[in-house]
């Protein structure tokens, strides 16, 4: 099938995308692995997205401008992108189950949890490891766990697991957090949450499921363990660029990079959201990019005609 174009990834940056190329009369395709929204769709509560002042759930936004998208004609389609190439001036999307062929490209695939790298994380993972507190955080009810992590998603996650959770041992590397001033103010002040400072964790425990964390510390190297029923983590991302990284020129975190219009080393291929070099990434800044990257192929695809 051919589109004029084709946008790889459904998070907030792809599903506004879509809706400025639906709008444009453009025909559109959003090529997402599995439900649309992203990280976004994984955050209990945004409170900094402007026009819901009482703040709103992540599933629900997404879940709306996916809504919004579908209106303006965008055509979903749920498959795997494993390799883009180019021919003839149109790119070729060979996925796990079709071919796709797309005037331009908007990759939009957003970036996805590092992980601590230590033994015992991959083994225990969905059994006491998790990423996503508002995913798995009713499974640990009345437990004791642990968030990984010194910046706002670790703050905020930790926060929304003292609703569920008997404890939160925070762990930061630092003495100090990154997160912003409220988030912090908000964590200090809650009785649920206890601090471990300049502490990392050197080995997960447990035979079947999380049992406790083996700490080290960063100053003095001693360790101890502490027991927990389950770890989250937080300690930064990584962009989602494999299937492009041979087309399109990446930073040294594999970001794509991008000109003022959001165009990569590619003429035709723009990138949106949390996947691209930038500064701030947050769900409106990742709108903010879909919106541009869209009205950005839409001019480059008036002038390829007028060629």
């Amino acid at each position: 099938m051919s589109y004029d174009v084709i946008i790889i990834g459904g998070g907030p940056a792809g599903l506004t995308a879509g809706l400025y190329a639906g709008r444009a009369n453009l025909k559109t395709a959003l090529v997402e692995r599995g439900m649309p929204g992203g990280q976004a769709a994984t955050t209990e509560m945004i409170e900094n997205y402007p026009g819901f002042p009482e703040g709103i759930m992540g599933p629900e936004l997404m879940m709306r401008m996916a809504d919004q998208a579908r209106r303006f004609g965008v055509e979903f389609v749920t498959t795997n992108v494993e390799r883009v190439r180019e021919e003839d001036g149109r790119f070729i999307l060979s996925c796990t189950d079709r071919e796709m062929v797309g005037r331009a490209l908007i990759i939009a695939t957003g970036a996805e949890p590092k992980e601590l790298g230590v033994k015992g994380e991959r083994e225990l993972r969905g059994r006491g490891v998790s990423y996503c507190a508002t995913c798995d955080g009713a499974f640990f009810r009345d437990k004791k766990v642990a968030v990984v992590g010194g910046g706002d998603a670790a703050v905020e996650e930790a926060l929304f697991l003292t609703k569920l959770v008997d404890k939160v041992y925070l762990i930061h590397r630092r003495d100090a957090l990154r997160a912003t001033k409220v988030l912090q103010e908000r964590a200090f002040a809650n009785p649920k949450i206890e601090f471990i400072w300049n502490t990392t964790v050197a080995e997960i425990l447990g035979t079947d499921k999380v049992e406790a964390l083996l700490l080290q510390d960063a100053k003095t190297g001693e360790k101890r363990s502490i027991a927990v029923d389950g770890i989250f983590i937080y300690i930064g991302m990584k962009p989602n660029t494999e299937f492009i990284r041979e087309l399109a020129r990446v930073d040294e975190g594999g970001y794509l990079i991008t000109d003022d219009n959001l165009m990569t080393s590619i003429p035709g291929i723009f990138a949106a959201g949390d996947v691209r070099q930038k500064k701030l990434r947050q769900v409106i800044t990742a709108a903010a990019d879909g919106a541009m990257a869209a009205v950005a192929v839409e001019k480059y695809l008036e002038e390829k005609k007028m060629r």
